[in-house]
C-alpha cells in the first residue's frame, strides 16, 4: 500500500474514505460497527488477539491470505494507533526472511479498540494498480513493480465475507529491476463489498517469499 495513493487505473475512480478511518477495513471487522460489538464482548476475553497487532498480522497473513508457511513475526513497530509488523518465513540457513510489511491501525477510539489491517508497505514488489482506496469495476487492471529472478507472481482478489477469492490470475512471469507487471482480473459476483487485492511470489527457497495488498471496493 502506498504511502500517497498514485494514479488510478483506467475505468476506476477514487472516492475519499469515510471521515473517521481513513483506510480501506480489510480484515478482520468490516466496519466501525463491527468493532465496537466486539469492544463490547471483549471484556469476557472473547478473541483477545484483536488486541495484539502481531497476532491480528500473523493470523491475516496464514488464515486470510492463506499463506500458512509464513509463520515468524521478524518485526513489531508501534506507534500511538499504527503499527508495521514484518511477517516472514526461516530460509534455509535458518535466517528470518521478511515476506511483507503488514499495516494495521486501532479501528475506533483508545487502547481498547482491535487492530484492523488495511494495507502493506511496499519495496521489492509492489501493488500500485488500482490505487489504493479506488472504486474498481470487473475486470480489474492489477499492477505494480517486480525487482527479482525468475518470478512467478499470482494475484487473487478477496472479500472477508467469503472462504473463496473472488476472482484470481494465472500465473504471471516477471522478473528484473524495478520491472513493471500487469493483468487483469474479473470479479463478476463480488460487488458491492471492500475488496482485497494480493499478489504473491515464491519458488526458489519457499512457496510464498513476498506478497503485497492493497484496498479497493467496487
Amino acid at each position: 500500500m502506498p504511502t500517497v495513493p498514485g494514479t488510478s487505473a483506467p475505468g476506476a475512480s477514487t472516492t475519499p474514505a469515510p471521515a473517521d478511518f481513513p483506510y480501506e477495513p480489510l480484515w478482520p471487522f468490516h466496519d466501525r460497527a463491527e468493532a465496537a460489538a466486539w469492544q463490547q464482548d471483549s471484556a469476557s476475553g472473547h478473541q483477545p488477539w484483536h488486541l495484539d497487532p502481531a497476532a491480528t498480522a500473523q493470523s491475516f497473513t496464514q488464515h486470510y491470505l492463506g499463506f500458512t508457511s509464513l509463520d515468524k513475526i521478524v518485526k513489531v513497530a508501534t506507534e500511538g494507533d499504527e503499527s508495521r509488523v514484518s511477517v516472514g518465513f526461516g530460509n534455509p540457513n535458518g535466517v528470518a526472511v521478511v515476506a511483507a510489511v503488514i499495516h494495521l491501525v486501532r479501528l475506533g477510539p483508545g487502547d481498547t479498540a482491535p487492530w484492523e489491517v488495511v494495507g502493506t508497505e511496499d519495496t521489492a514488489l509492489t501493488l500500485t494498480t488500482p490505487s489504493y482506496g479506488a472504486t474498481v469495476h470487473s475486470p480489474i487492471a492489477v499492477g505494480g513493480t517486480i525487482t527479482g529472478v525468475d518470478e512467478s507472481l499470482r494475484v487473487r482478489v478477496l472479500r472477508s465475507d467469503r472462504d473463496q477469492p473472488v476472482g484470481q490470475s494465472a500465473p504471471i512471469p516477471a522478473g528484473g529491476a524495478g520491472s513493471p507487471w500487469t493483468t487483469t482480473v474479473s470479479v463478476p459476483d463480488a460487488c458491492p463489498a471492500t475488496l482485497t487485492i494480493v499478489v504473491a511470489t515464491g519458488g526458489h527457497v519457499a512457496e510464498v517469499e513476498r506478497f503485497a495488498v492493497t484496498g479497493a471496493h467496487c
